[in-house]
Formats: C-alpha cells, structure tokens, sequence
C-alpha cells in the first residue's frame, strides 16, 4: 500500500447521515519544513486515484517534492478513502451515504490541521472534481488558503452539466446486472456503455476529426479507440463507487453550506486567495463562460485560456505534454508570486 489512512471517526455529513469510522486516504510527496508553510493540497478527480495525480510533480516542475510538501488526499468514494466498495455493511453498496465537496473538504481540512498542525497552506490545485475542491478550499479557509489554481472545472456544476451527468448514470443503471446498487457481479455492461457516453463528451470534436486517437495515441480505429481507453476507462472501477462520485459532482456548489446559504456570488467574492483559474476552450463539461463567471466575481484571480483540441482532457491525466507544461506554467507562474 502506497498510502496512508486518516482516520477521522464518525462524520455527520450534509446529508445528515453519519459516516461511520470515516477514512480518508492519502499521499505525501517532499518535506514539511519547520514553519509548516510549503504545503501544497491537490485532490484528485473523479474516479482518479492518487497515483493518477502524480503526472504533474517532479522535480523542477511547479509541483516539486524538494521545495514543497504535496499532499493528495482521496475524494471520498473513490476506493480507497471511504466508498460503498470498502464500507461495511449496513452502510455498504447503495446504502452509502451522499457526500459533496464541502464533506470532502471538512475532512481534508481535518488531516492537515490534526495529522500535520498545518495552519497555512500555500497552494491548494486540482482538475475537474479536483477543481471543485479548490474552489471549494479557497470559500470555506479563505485565511488559510494563499494561492488556488482550479483548472478545467467550476465552483458550481452548471445545469447542462447535470444533464451530461444524467445521461452517465442511465447508461450505466440500465444493466441489468445492476440489480439498484446490490450487484453480485459487477454491471459490464453499464460500465462499458458509460464509456461510450463518455467519449463524446471527455474530448472536442477537433480530437476526433484530426484522429487524435489514431495518429498520436497509436489506437488502430475508432472502435479500438473507444473500447481500448473509454471502456476500459471505467470498467475496472465500482459502479457505486462511480455514482457516488457522480452524485457529489452534480451536487458542486461551493455556497450550498451553512456559511453562503446557497449565495453564489457571496462565497466566490470570499475566496481571497490568489488564483490563477484555467480553463479550456474547447471543454465540453466546463465550458469557459462558467469561468469567466467566476473570475469577475472573484477580487485576485485571472483567468488562463488553453485552446487544446484535447478538450476536458487538457487538464489531464497528463496524457499531452503541451497541455501539461501550460498547466505547470501556470502554476509556476502562481507560485512565484
């Protein structure tokens, strides 16, 4: 095992359900030095790992382990840190509770002050779901949190978002292997028609007409394209796991607590943190006017267009190096000030 566990105990969720013995999982990268204040926060995203986030460290890139202390906490539902998958009975399977980002970041929020005595964190990232995290840091510890750099993702999933989001989850329910959650044998089907969903909407349409997938990928087709990396994409993972996360993606709203109550510009003029927010030109999930949204109500942030034809994917997993190094000069860009 390459990670560590918090444990946090039973966790009254907004849900006002408990999760009972709540565990949260997570990855350390470099050294916490003496004032406690070279600590980076980088979430992972939906479905993703922690392992999954580690294409942008390394040493010499913004996400250095020789000058920072990286912490990648795992989003709640996703496997490792509590999920249907790993919670034992009654609580198990489709009797999981729902979770949103504001239990995550709470949670978060627990390790580094408990675990760490961290009082100060320098720089909180993360893509898509990961994105949502940030934004969400910056609102809830705007006095704690320096700088932020959500890339391709929102403070608040957009309705046509939610539509998307629909779409994923009937693909994957009408199996009937699903049996409402209370699967003995994983949904293949499902799973392997939520990858197709997926693809139309993970890269542009530029992608597929310039054969991305055949020319720089090395797939032989379509078809061996979207069953070699979209089904296979999600066919490996839990599907209450994926729907858990799913419910806490089409729940993001970083006011919906009880410090905003559901005031949207009130909790993006809070976050203080400087901010560097990227977002993607041809994201079909976040599309920039969500963005641009954000950052006019945002007082210390500016907005980073990438016009990559990789579309959501821009922002990961790290499969493009042109859109990886735009992601790190951002952050390196953000880091020196």
């Amino acid at each position: 095992m390459d990670y560590e566990i918090f444990e946090a105990g039973d966790v009254v969720l907004q849900c006002q359900q408990t999760l009972r013995n709540a565990k949260l999982a997570y990855k350390t990268f470099g050294t916490l030095n003496s004032d406690k204040d070279n600590v980076i926060v980088y979430p992972t995203w939906y479905s993703g790992q922690h392992y999954e986030n580690e294409w942008l460290l390394g040493e010499g890139r913004a996400l250095d382990p020789n000058k920072y202390f990286i912490i990648i906490p795992n989003l709640l539902g996703n496997g490792l840190s509590s999920s249907p998958n790993n919670t034992p009975p009654p609580f198990d399977k489709a009797r999981f509770p729902n979770v949103t980002f504001y239990d995550n970041v709470k949670l978060q929020h627990r390790l580094v002050t408990e675990k760490f005595g961290i009082k100060t964190i320098k720089l909180v990232t993360g893509w898509s779901m990961g994105a949502g995290q940030t934004y969400q840091w910056g609102a809830l510890y705007p006095d704690m949190v320096e700088l932020i750099c959500p890339f391709l993702g929102s403070a608040k999933t957009s309705r046509h978002n939610i539509v998307f989001l629909e779409g994923v989850k009937a693909a994957l329910t009408a199996d009937d292997a699903w049996q409402n959650g209370w699967y003995e044998k994983p949904p293949t089907k499902g799973l392997r028609a939520m990858g197709r969903v997926y693809a139309g909407w993970g890269l542009s349409q530029a992608f597929y007409r310039e054969q991305v997938d055949i020319e720089k990928m090395g797939y032989a087709s379509l078809e061996d394209f979207l069953i070699g990396f979209w089904e296979n994409l999600f066919f490996c993972r839990d599907a209450n796991n994926l729907l858990t996360m799913l419910w806490t993606w089409q729940q993001g709203d970083i006011s919906n607590n009880e410090l905003y109550h559901g005031d949207f510009d009130k909790a993006l003029s809070s976050i203080k943190s400087k901010a560097i927010v990227i977002t993607g030109k041809h994201d079909l999930y976040f599309p920039p006017e969500d963005n641009i949204y954000e950052v006019k109500h945002m007082p210390n942030a500016e907005l980073r267009q990438t016009d990559s034809i990789w579309g959501h994917f821009a922002g990961g997993p790290g499969l493009n190096q042109v859109d990886v190094d735009f992601i790190d000069d951002s952050l390196k860009t953000l880091l020196a000030r």
